[in-house]
């Protein structure tokens, strides 16, 4: 890992160390970098290292303004979690802050969460998020449809009640230096597992309900998310199983957890077939998801794709405009 910029950071040791991976996001970096320039909480340090973007020109000169107060690094591309776990190493503060290069902070995000931290004798916490960037999802929040409930456990991660947004949280660097960073072995969802594994050695995680920072919806990441989606989901409870041994009630739960992502998988499928014009495969999709779900309302749908599919697909895109835009045409 090649560094730089790192002489002319600030000297005094923080207390937050803000961890940046960025990998083509050079047009985006100056708006988060601002927005934690803002921040009414000053006693941090920001760590950005880049994963070989394609952009690192356009970055360098981006990130040239801020040289004196960031430390940067370079390596070859591996990954988001790779340059995470590359920033945490060069980190000095006692807290960890995780920001993504495109998305912004509020300005009392880290003064807020260090206090919500710090006040309920937590070791993490993340907050809720609004979502910018594509005209369709505009001000709503993250946690409307990604809700967080009750207390965050093994449990409560598997049904998905708790939803963690990884640039709205922080955590205590203790716990990384004991349990272990993000896994660089498994291919996805590693923020997701370092949740987990936090979770399962009883770290004190807390959920803030406040919307403190803005997370950034991309026109580049939008295609066939919401199926991309499901499946990262199956992935992600097949990798903590595989991982970690379960209680009795865990695997219990985890059960359940699966087939109902199997079905939501199944049911993702049918609207992006449906949205495609596959509409004999739509069909199949639907009624398979809804022998999970034993919805009248599926059962309508999959009624009308076999004798109008055309008006179908018609109501498919003026009543769910949001969710249609995450469908790719052929």
């Amino acid at each position: 890992m090649k560094e730089e910029f790192k002489k002319n950071a600030v000297s005094n040791v923080p207390k937050v160390s803000v961890i940046i991976p960025a990998y083509n996001i050079a047009s985006y970096i100056t708006e988060t970098l601002n927005s934690v320039f803002a921040q009414t909480y000053k006693d941090y340090e920001i760590v950005i290292v880049n994963d070989g973007s394609k952009d690192t020109a356009e970055l360098e000169a981006a990130l040239k303004p801020f040289s004196d107060k960031i430390i940067y690094a370079e390596q070859e591309n591996a990954g988001a979690s790779v340059a995470r776990n590359s920033a945490i190493s060069l980190a000095r503060g006692e807290i960890l802050a995780f920001l993504d290069g495109d998305d912004i902070w509020l300005p009392q995000f880290l003064e807020s969460q260090v206090n919500y931290l710090e006040n309920e004798n937590l070791e993490m916490v993340y907050c809720d998020a609004e979502i910018f960037g594509d005209a369709l999802f505009e001000g709503r929040s993250f946690m409307k449809d990604s809700p967080s409930v009750g207390a965050v456990t093994p449990e409560s991660l598997i049904t998905g009640e708790c939803n963690v947004i990884t640039s709205g949280t922080i955590l205590r660097k203790y716990l990384i230096d004991k349990f272990g960073n993000f896994d660089i072995n498994i291919p996805r969802s590693q923020d997701f597992d370092l949740w987990f594994r936090l979770a399962k050695h009883g770290a004190r995680i807390g959920y803030q309900r406040k919307i403190l920072l803005k997370y950034r919806v991309r026109p580049d990441n939008l295609s066939g998310s919401n199926v991309k989606r499901s499946e990262r989901n199956i992935i992600a409870l097949e990798m903590i199983k595989k991982k970690y041994d379960f209680t009795a009630r865990e695997t219990e739960i985890w059960q359940k957890q699966m087939v109902q992502c199997e079905a939501e998988l199944e049911l993702e499928k049918g609207k992006f077939c449906l949205a495609n014009g596959d509409f004999s495969e739509a069909q199949t999709h639907i009624a398979t998801a809804n022998k999970y779900f034993r919805k009248p309302k599926l059962s309508m749908i999959n009624w009308l794709i076999r004798f109008s599919p055309n008006l179908a697909l018609r109501i498919f895109k003026k009543s769910r405009p949001a969710e249609f835009s995450f469908i790719v045409q052929k």
